[in-house]
């Protein structure tokens, strides 16, 4: 082999460690991944840079302004709205669940569609007197098998076909091709959430009952009337920076201040709402001038309009991760107060403000009403429910819902291809205002941009140096050039690929090592590049492996093992049917 194949044996491998073993950011490392080739010279600057102007890239994000049009006007809880209803039975419900999710997914990204129905579906579980783990984790399987109903599903299916374009120089797949075998796919895992589900999940619901009594995690007190804290700010008084406590907020008559900053001056008979470790009471009641609360029912509990109770994921990217929330400084770079932290469905006790902060962590945020808005598309944290909004109001998802199946029917019908549908789907989503300008660039996934723009370098670098061609003749030697085992090893090394880094970079990773495979084999391409799509969705097995199954891990109180012994089966049963279903609509053999 040649050096320039060495450099990307080695580049390839030192991110695929880099993304196992340390938290740097997937597009952080990728992008140095890309650097590198770049600098010596593996790839040209055109070839290092060609993803960010692959159409599969383009749409992708374009995707994301779409699917903020139908989140932002509530097109999500619209269509849930009229589904979920009361179902007597974990079967009905399940069902009720997952058939609405599925066909919803398979036209938007699934992120937004899960942040928006987790608060829906918590609520729903309460009421219907069911625990909430019976429907998260079977909500993110939801949204990801109806990624693979259609192309623009998932970004996945749109960055490789994309790619398989480039590559090949073939039209690629349209809007339908792969349905086929995204329905059977569905309908295998519909059936085996519902008839193993309720056996299989843990029967929990502890961030909700850990976060249901505020005076297990707050303390009140009350500012004496003639007392010589009156007319002092929170810094003169001391209240600042009391060690394990600190002010989340002040009641004031009726009115409520949140975020207390350090300036704000206290008055006589101000009810002080401390978070973090509530043994440390004793250290309030020595303050001259401040007063146990009177009150029987914690303040926290009542609704106030310059209020909100939020709870937030981290998400697998947030700056926080590894810093304590003192150090985070929640207050000032977010408008919002830690008020309670869960990490696998229990709360920490103890000091808060020395919490270090983990992907998955739940936190429990008081904010001002506009922070929901505001930080709705924060790559730090996944907001997953506002406990006091009211359901809104939807006047334009009957709009967004409408431009989003004209798009599909005109991308369907071949009159433009999905690039240019995105595009029209995307300005007609701003130009209706069912999303403003400023929401559709929050909405824009820089992180997956960047990385799935990364990971086309490293394939390109894996194609171009002759790496993936030696490694698509072993492969084929190792399966003795059967077109049906190599079937199932081109499931099996993109499954277990998609579950160590992202399904993006796992499906650009292995596309040029698949075509090369076809190509020494004389084997048809298409069954396979489809199955690079459907492997690359197929992640069950970890809470890291999908963003969505990140999003449900807190909220649900699941342990790791929970998605282990759910997604295993899931995943293999997933394999199975589809390599069975792939060759009866495509020739393994050209």
């Amino acid at each position: 082999m040649s050096i320039e194949a060495w450099i990307s044996i080695a580049v390839t491998g030192v991110a695929l460690a880099l993304l196992m073993v340390t938290r740097l950011g997937t597009d952080m490392v990728l992008m140095g991944a890309l650097v590198i080739l770049s600098v010596t010279g593996v790839l040209t600057p055109a070839e290092a840079l060609g993803g960010f102007s692959n159409s599969g890239l383009i749409t992708v994000a374009l995707m994301y302004v779409i699917a903020a049009g139908i989140s932002h006007t509530g097109g999500v809880d619209l269509v849930i709205d009229h589904v979920l209803k009361q179902p007597r039975t974990t079967t009905r419900a399940l069902t009720r669940l997952m058939l609405p999710t599925i066909a919803v997914s398979g036209f938007i990204n699934n992120t937004p569609v899960v942040a928006a129905l987790i608060p829906a579906v918590v609520r729903w579980a309460r009421r219907i007197n069911m625990p909430v783990s019976h429907f998260l984790m079977p909500l993110s399987y939801a949204a990801i098998l109806g990624g693979t109903l259609t192309m623009i599903g998932t970004s996945t299916n749109l960055v490789t076909n994309g790619q398989y374009q480039k590559l090949t120089g073939s039209e690629g797949f349209s809007m339908f091709d792969i349905t086929p075998v995204g329905i059977a796919v569905a309908l295998a895992g519909i059936l085996y959430v519902i008839l193993l589900g309720p056996r299989l999940l843990p029967s929990r619901d502890r961030v909700a009952e850990s976060f249901a009594n505020p005076r297990e995690y707050t303390v009140e007190m009350a500012v004496a009337e003639d007392g010589p804290l009156v007319g002092k700010t929170i810094q003169e008084a001391g209240l600042r920076h009391l060690g394990t406590l600190y002010v989340v907020e002040i009641v004031r008559g009726d009115h409520v201040v949140t975020a207390v900053a350090s300036e704000e001056r206290l008055q006589g008979s101000d009810r002080l709402v401390f978070a973090g470790d509530i043994r440390a009471v004793l250290e309030l009641q020595r303050i001259k001038g401040l007063l146990p609360s009177t009150e029987e029912t914690p303040l926290l509990s009542r609704r106030a309009p310059e209020r909100r109770i939020v709870e937030a994921v981290i998400s697998p990217h947030s700056s926080a991760i590894g810093k304590t929330i003192r150090e985070c400084r929640f207050r000032d770079q977010y408008g919002a107060v830690v008020i309670a932290v869960a990490r696998n469905g229990e709360r920490i006790e103890g000091n808060l403000a020395s919490i270090r902060l983990s992907p998955a962590d739940t936190l429990l945020l008081e904010a001002r009403p506009a922070f929901v808005h505001r930080q709705q598309y924060n790559r730090d944290f996944l907001l997953i429910s506002d406990t006091e909004e009211e359901s809104p109001e939807h006047p334009k998802a009957w709009l967004a819902w409408t431009i989003l199946l004209a798009i599909v029917l005109i991308a369907a019908t071949g009159l433009v291809d999905m690039l240019q549908a995105a595009m029209i789907g995307a300005a007609a989503m701003i130009i209706t205002r069912c999303c403003d300008a400023h929401t559709a660039r929050r909405s824009l996934d820089m992180p997956v941009i960047l990385s799935i723009a990364a990971s086309f370098a490293l394939g390109t670098a894996l194609e171009k140096t002759g790496v993936a061609a030696l490694l698509a003749s072993q492969l084929l030697e190792f399966g003795n050039g059967n077109p049906w085992v190599m079937l199932a090893l081109t499931y099996l090394m993109v499954t277990l690929l998609t579950e160590i880094i992202t399904n993006n970079s796992a499906a650009l990773l292995t596309l040029p090592i698949v075509l090369s495979m076809t190509t020494g084999g004389g084997l048809n391409p298409e069954p396979y590049v489809i199955t690079v799509m459907m492997a690359a969705s197929a992640s069950f097995a970890t809470p890291i492996g999908y963003q969505t199954n990140l999003m449900v891990y807190g909220p649900g109180g699941y342990r790791f093992s929970d998605f282990v012994k759910m997604g295993v089966p899931l995943n293999l049963l997933c394999g199975v049917v589809t390599v069975l279903v792939v060759p009866l609509i495509w020739p393994l053999t050209v």
